[in-house]
């Protein structure tokens, strides 16, 4: 903690967790305050990730003696070890950040969800432990205890063209960037409401900067942003079950030049890796797999390599094969 800092108040763990805003956790961040427990969920996956991105990098220059956040995924890593990380502490690192991925994959197992439930009470020293849920259909009942054990709860909703500009403006606060009047607004418009592609120019946008100053003649000199153009944009569409956006996506990812066999390839693993299979896009096909049963999945790579087989037989268009697999695949059930 830098000299002169006061570590901020923390919640109780084990009491009802608070309910936090997004923008009031970066906020906190820049200003190294870290809650000891939060739980995120919610169905926005690229706002998930760039509040993490946001939490890590703003560890990283508050706690220069433990910079590296410790990533474990509930499905590989024991209770013990997770809370051994978290709960410990040494003399060259007194606290640490803790990510815990996948958590859902804890509801499997009620004695797995209550001993994380009550270690979670028992924090140690200034280190924070964070509970990340995938996204669902609906609220994961058996993982309730993991959420009020929690100190602060955020839920990351689709957020919208404003939010999107709040939270470019607190991500480059968090960099230490101050952008001309407009900036941060100009690339809202061109991703056209887009979460991914819109977290993917504030990068940009970071590395644009000079002297802490983000002019708008420097933004305007990057490459505008392609929207949906890239390949896990698409797949996580098609996994989430939203044929209307998969399908414009597609023609997106098609436009850039990507060939129809790649993407049909890829279509194929992420139904593939569902059913069991060695997936290149793991959590996507996690995704597709939580909403779909065995036999639909079956079905549904099936119609794959049916339109495949039509594309390569020239008894249809390529494209026009691709959709049809993109909306079996959407509908499988």
């Amino acid at each position: 903690m830098p000299p002169g800092r006061r570590a901020a108040p923390r919640a109780r763990p084990g009491a009802a967790a608070r309910e936090a805003s997004g923008l009031e956790l970066l906020e906190r961040f820049r200003r190294a305050e870290f809650p000891a427990t939060l739980y995120v969920e919610g169905p926005s996956e690229p706002l998930k990730a760039a509040l993490l991105a946001a939490l890590r990098h703003a560890w990283a220059r508050a706690c220069p003696e433990s910079p590296l956040a410790h990533v474990f995924r509930a499905a590989e890593s024991g209770v013990e070890a997770v809370l051994a990380v978290w709960q410990g502490g040494s003399l060259f690192s007194p606290r640490e950040l803790v990510l815990v991925l996948e958590v859902e994959d804890l509801g499997r197992s009620e004695k797995r969800v209550a001993a994380l439930a009550a270690g979670l009470a028992h924090p140690a020293g200034a280190s924070t432990l964070v509970l990340v849920e995938s996204e669902a259909d609906a609220p994961r009942k058996s993982l309730e205890p993991l959420r009020a054990a929690c100190a602060e709860r955020w839920v990351a909703l689709p957020p919208q063209r404003l939010d999107l500009v709040q939270w470019g403006v607190r991500r480059l606060a968090l960099e230490g960037i101050e952008p001309e009047p407009g900036v941060v607004e100009a690339v809202g418009d061109g991703c056209e409401g887009d979460a991914l592609t819109f977290f993917n120019e504030l990068d940009k946008l970071c590395v644009a900067a000079t002297g802490g100053r983000l002019t708008r003649a420097a933004a305007a000199a990057l490459t505008p942003p392609v929207l949906g153009a890239d390949l896990p944009a698409y797949l996580g569409a098609v996994a989430e079950g939203r044929p209307a956006v998969a399908a414009r996506k597609l023609s997106r990812l098609l436009a850039t030049g990507v060939g129809e066999g790649a993407v049909l390839f890829a279509l194929a693993n992420l139904v593939g890796g569902a059913l069991g299979g060695w997936a290149r896009h793991r959590e996507l096909s996690a995704t597709l797999g939580r909403r779909c049963g065995g036999s639909e999945l079956a079905r549904a790579l099936d119609a794959v390599y049916r339109a495949e087989a039509a594309w390569k037989g020239g008894r249809a268009d390529p494209v026009a094969a691709l959709e049809q697999a993109t909306r079996a695949v959407c509908g499988a059930r």
